[in-house]
């Protein structure tokens, strides 16, 4: 069953203990942040803080919507101890059978809504999230809404979005995302601005949506939809024909100007470091707000795994890797990249490997640009899911010589904020990338050269196997 809303999810989380409401009044200014990140890295639960410093009644913040595989697997609508593995495959799943939204005429998100000059964005909680951020982030776990002008449906993306004064926020979309794409392809040449929307409190699969790259012509809206089982109900802004999702908490309309920048950051990123300083940003002039009654803020305490970004993100980007793996002919199984990893290593489990499924593999996730900067390639004798497994497969398997396989990443492919990448390279966008190959190699004879697999299912016969099963209970052992 699909949650209609946020609220909904809270409700299900209640049920199930993966809550806690905070009801001590808790500072907006840094206090939330702090509270929110150390639950995070102790895998707690999420939290909704329902008394705000400074704000009224009714006003509050939630945090750690997908923070944990647990909450991945109720949103999903599936039972909270579901395997990982269950997961990414039921995931994978949905993502094929994309449905499209419906647009309503009526939506909660409309019970309040401030126009022109009445406009103030300070009326919400925004959180300063980290000690030494820029700013108020008024968009972390959010959902960004913009169009290519040629284009029939709407982008959604997740994009941080700092408060510059009552009227005016200020964002870092990296310059290849489909945002700054479009602003500085189809506005900034003729000078005009560009109507996005910035949505808070949406059901927590429409967000997942928003922070997954989908290819060209794929709109989030619809696999959000694949991923809920359910159209995901939109509704047109005030101020522009932009579609929002009906049951967000706040939706803020802006516009991006196409001719003005401003200081944004630093801010606490999702690898675990703060790798910049402040930076020139977008400025979007905010024209309207719309919110619900009693509205929730939504925040991501980003920072050190485990949170939402190292959780339930990864899980559609490496989906997405394992199906570009497979057009270019990798013999792949799974790809998996764990929560740990803060989305900069991969897991890739083979049919079989050796150095040309190697390059096959690296060709293919530098084709473009590289978010990722170690792949560990597996057996698939080996759980991808399972770290004891890879880690044994790493430290037993992979040659410390012959075994890593290592390329630079030239200027516009590699990530901005990799913390191991020196400041020039984070500011080329270049880099680099390093296989470990933890396959046999493919020319090794099996009867003189593959060793020998010492674990109870490969080393025992069936017949020993079957009567150790069998009299497992009488050995007295559960």
């Amino acid at each position: 069953m699909a949650f209609k809303d946020l609220r909904e999810f809270i409700s299900a989380l209640d049920k199930t203990g993966d809550v806690a409401h905070v009801r001590k009044e808790v500072d907006w200014d840094k206090e939330a942040g702090a509270i929110n990140r150390r639950v995070h890295e102790m895998w707690g639960p999420a939290l909704l803080f329902e008394k705000i410093k400074d704000y009224p009644d009714g006003f509050r913040i939630f945090g750690g919507s997908l923070g944990t595989f647990r909450r991945v697997a109720i949103a999903l609508g599936m039972p909270p101890d579901t395997p990982v593995r269950e997961i990414y495959d039921e995931y994978e799943r949905r993502e094929e059978h994309p449905i499209r939204p419906v647009v309503v005429k009526d939506a909660p998100c409309k019970e309040n809504i401030i126009l022109g000059e009445d406009v103030d964005v300070y009326r919400f909680p925004a959180p300063m999230v980290h000690e030494g951020d820029g700013g108020r982030y008024i968009g972390t776990w959010d959902i960004v809404v913009s169009k290519d002008p040629g284009g029939e449906g709407a982008n959604w993306g997740m994009y941080r979005f700092m408060i510059h004064n009552k009227r005016h926020i200020v964002g870092f979309p990296r310059y290849h995302s489909h945002l700054a794409r479009v602003l500085n392809q189809q506005y900034v040449p003729g000078k005009k601005p560009m109507p996005m929307a910035l949505v808070l409190g949406a059901e927590p699969l429409c967000h997942q949506a928003a922070g997954t790259a989908y290819g060209k012509g794929l709109y989030e809206a619809e696999f959000a939809g694949a991923l809920r089982q359910a159209p995901v109900e939109l509704v047109k802004c005030e101020t522009s024909d932009l579609l929002v999702p009906a049951t967000a908490e706040v939706v803020i309309e802006a516009e991006i100007l196409p001719d003005a920048t401003a200081t944004e950051g630093p801010f606490g990123e999702y690898p675990g470091y703060r790798t910049g300083g402040t930076r020139m940003a977008v400025v979007a002039r905010i024209k309207a707000i719309t919110h619900r009654n009693s509205p929730i803020i939504t925040m991501l305490s980003l920072g050190y795994p485990p949170d939402c970004c190292a959780v339930a993100t990864p899980i559609a980007a490496a989906l997405a890797v394992k199906r570009q793996l497979k057009r270019f002919g990798v013999p792949v199984t799974a790809v998996y990249t764990p929560p740990e990893a803060a989305m900069h290593t991969l897991v890739v489990s083979v049919e079989h490997g050796g150095k040309d499924v190697a390059k096959q593999i690296l060709d293919t996730l530098t084709f473009r640009r590289s978010e990722w900067s170690k792949i560990i390639m597996v057996d698939d004798d080996i759980d991808a899911f399972n770290m004891f497994q890879v880690i044994h497969a790493l430290s037993v398997k992979c040659h410390p010589v012959n075994g890593i396989i290592t390329r630079e990443l030239e200027p516009g492919k590699g990530n901005p904020i990799t913390p191991c990448y020196t400041p020039e390279e984070r500011s080329e966008y270049r880099g680099g990338i390093a296989l470990f190959d933890c396959t046999w190699p493919p020319d090794w004879p099996e009867d003189t050269h593959l060793p020998v697999k010492s674990d109870f299912a490969t080393i025992y016969s069936e017949e020993t196997k079957r009567k150790v099963i069998e009299n497992w209970e009488e050995y007295g052992l559960k």
